[in-house]
Parts: C-alpha cells; sequence; structure tokens
C-alpha cells in the first residue's frame, strides 16, 4: 500500500548534466504543494555518475537492468511510493512547478492527467520541425480516430496518473512506445483522462537525445495499429471487399461502358477479373481483423467487446461450415452450366469472355468457400476457451 501523496519519477540514461537540476526542480515542487512525496530516478545503466548525483540531491534511486524508455518507467512505477506518480524526463524540458495543475485533475477523480505542450507552450528550439508538425500531430490524430480519446498530445513526457489504476493496465513495451501504450491502454480499460497545459523547453544536454525520430515514430504507429484490429484489418478489408463486390456485380451481365472526361471507357472481363480478386482480397483480411480481436481479448492485449460476445456465438464453426460449403456448391453448380455450354458447343471453341462470365465467378466462389471453412476452424480453435 502507498504511504506517500505522490513519487515524481525520472526516467535516466546518462543524464549527469541536467539531472541535478531536474532533482531539485522536483524537489522544490512537492514541497510547493505540500503533499508528503518523494523523487525516484529509474537508472538504466549510466557510466557517467548519474546515480551519485541523484542520491546527492536526495532522490532514491532504483536500478533497471533492462535498457529502454519503457522499461525504466515501468520500474519505476512499481518501485514508486506514492499514491500519485508524476513522470517526467531527466533532460531539463520539462516544468515541474506545474505539478499543481496535474494534481488538482488527480484530486478530482482522474486516473490519468496528461500534459498537453501544444496548448501550454514550445519554447524557441525545444522540438524539432518534423516533431512538431508532422509526428506529434500525425500520430495523435490518429490515436484519437483509433481509440476515441480525448488527448492531443500523445507523447508528451509529463504526465501524473494513480499509481494502481496504471499498474493494472500490465504495460509491456520497453521502448518509447511505451508512451502510447501508457494511453491507448487506459483508454482500452475505461480509465478517466483529461490534459492540461504545460511547457516545453530546449533540451538542457550537449549529446543528442536518446530518441530517433523515424524510428521511434514507426515503433509509435505500429503499436496504434497492432492494438486497433478494426483499423489495421476490418475497414480495409470491408472496404476492399465492398468496392469489389459493387464492380463484379456492375461486370457480370456484360462490359460497363463509362462517359467521362470526353471519352468513353469500356470496362470488361479484365476489371473484372480485379474486381473478383479485391472480393477475395477483402474476405482475407476480414477474417484477419476477427481472428486479431478473438486473440487480442484472449490474451488480454484487447477489452472485452459485449457486442462482439454477441456476434462470436452466432460465428460458430457449424455455421462457417454450412455457409462455406453452399459457397462451394453455387461455385459448382456455374462451373457445372460452363461445362453443360461447352458440351453444347460440341467441346468446341467458345467465346471468351462469355466463358469468362462463368469460369471467374466460379473460381472465386470456390476460393471464399474453403477460406471460410478453414477460417472457421481456426476461430473456433482461437475461441475454444471462451466457451
Amino acid at each position: 500500500m502507498s504511504d506517500l501523496d505522490l513519487t515524481i519519477l525520472m526516467p535516466c540514461l546518462n543524464e549527469a548534466e541536467t539531472l541535478a537540476f531536474c532533482v531539485r526542480q522536483a524537489v522544490q515542487a512537492i514541497q510547493a504543494s505540500g503533499v508528503a512525496g518523494e523523487v525516484v530516478v529509474a537508472d538504466n545503466g549510466s557510466t557517467d555518475g548519474s546515480q551519485q548525483i541523484a542520491r546527492a540531491e536526495g532522490a532514491r534511486v532504483v536500478d533497471v537492468p533492462t535498457r529502454g524508455y519503457g522499461a525504466a518507467l515501468i520500474a519505476g512505477i512499481e518501485a514508486a511510493r506514492g499514491k500519485f506518480v508524476m513522470m517526467a524526463d531527466a533532460d531539463a524540458s520539462y516544468h515541474f512547478e506545474h505539478l499543481p495543475r496535474f494534481l488538482c485533475k488527480l484530486n478530482e477523480g482522474y486516473d490519468l492527467v496528461m500534459g498537453n505542450r501544444f496548448a501550454g507552450g514550445i519554447e524557441r528550439g525545444a522540438m524539432p520541425p518534423l516533431h512538431r508538425y508532422l509526428g506529434n500531430p500525425v500520430l495523435s490524430t490518429i490515436g484519437r480516430i483509433f481509440f476515441s480519446i480525448p488527448v492531443r498530445d500523445f507523447h508528451c513526457g509529463l504526465r501524473a496518473f494513480r499509481r494502481d489504476a496504471i499498474l493494472a493496465l500490465n504495460l509491456r513495451t520497453t521502448g518509447m512506445e511505451f508512451a502510447s501504450e501508457m494511453v491507448v491502454k487506459s483508454s482500452l480499460a475505461g480509465l478517466r483522462m483529461t490534459e492540461v497545459p504545460t511547457t516545453l523547453s530546449p533540451d538542457g544536454r550537449s549529446r543528442p537525445p536518446h530518441l530517433r525520430s523515424w524510428r521511434d515514430g514507426w515503433r509509435h504507429l505500429r503499436f496504434l495499429l497492432l492494438y486497433s484490429p478494426r483499423w489495421l484489418f476490418f475497414y480495409p478489408g470491408l472496404a476492399a471487399l465492398v468496392v469489389g463486390l459493387i464492380l463484379s456485380a456492375a461486370l457480370l451481365p456484360g462490359p460497363l461502358v463509362l462517359h467521362f472526361w470526353g471519352a468513353t471507357h469500356s470496362l470488361d472481363v479484365d476489371t473484372l477479373t480485379y474486381a473478383l480478386g479485391l472480393v477475395l482480397v477483402g474476405t482475407h483480411i476480414t477474417v484477419f481483423a476477427i481472428s486479431a480481436k478473438v486473440f487480442g481479448t484472449q490474451e488480454g492485449f484487447l477489452p472485452v467487446n459485449p457486442q462482439f460476445e454477441r456476434l462470436f456465438k452466432f460465428i460458430t464453426l457449424e455455421t462457417g461450415l454450412l455457409f462455406g460449403c453452399l459457397l462451394l456448391l453455387i461455385g459448382a453448380g456455374i462451373l457445372g452450366y460452363a461445362i453443360f455450354l461447352w458440351h453444347a458447343a460440341g467441346f468446341g471453341p467458345l467465346s471468351p469472355t462469355r466463358m469468362l462470365r462463368l469460369t471467374l465467378p466460379s473460381v472465386t466462389l470456390f476460393m471464399l468457400g474453403v477460406e471460410v471453412i478453414f477460417g472457421s476452424f481456426f476461430l473456433s480453435l482461437l475461441g475454444l476457451n471462451r466457451r
């Protein structure tokens, strides 16, 4: 059980230049707020004497052998003694005197309070243009769309939270994407979130930061996609399936003649081939979406969705097998009709376009039937524990 009100936590890897300044700021912020608190430095294997500097300034040092921004913070949160934890980088870029803004929201009942640097002010030279105008806005927007999160600065390193609520999320990522994981999992778990304005100052270190723009940006984006099967699989798969079905329905009776840009364009069996290909690709991706959702829920990566659970009760192995067999039978029926036409012509030459309008849908239905049957077996295997 927590015996303090607050822990200010800083991850550290060779921060000797700025660490003393940050710890002093944190101690002063705790004293000015009148709360019982501590400063914890989660050291990730510093070789520049950062540990001694932290202890000399009154901080408690937690040694974290596993390398990575996320690994250091996870260990620091576990070791924290405060009911609330405020985390910030040890590079002198964040303002610990903004602590009251965060404490006020935590005391109102919020579980996670994010700093918003865009609302509070970014000092000249504090954030590279690539991060300010592309990386942060794009990734934060994607996160808000995917997960309906009321946060506009996903990657602010200054944030505060209830320790027990965040520990219950079982955060796992060890790298920079930990910042996204905390926000996304908090949303999926239904935690109350808000943000307050804060200021970002230039990095006080003379060496380059640990952050690598493109590598870490991709890791954040990859995390957002993996935790949203709807956007990664379902929506693209559904879009491909719908477009393919519409095009196929329009082209099966005969060529489709379009008039635009002052010219006449005819779409025929070549376009039909690609349209049916879209149907196959869309179906395959949609099956991936359902499988990813089932697996993610089973493993605890994704929360249980009551609507999906009700739907899954009807998507049984038996239902899938019946539907798959029906598709195979329809495909076989079309193939039989094509053979009948060939027989009627004495097994001689036939119109290629006419026959392709039969054989292409037949092959597509055969492939869809196989996809549905084996997809049903796979989903049934994933869902064994559910039943």
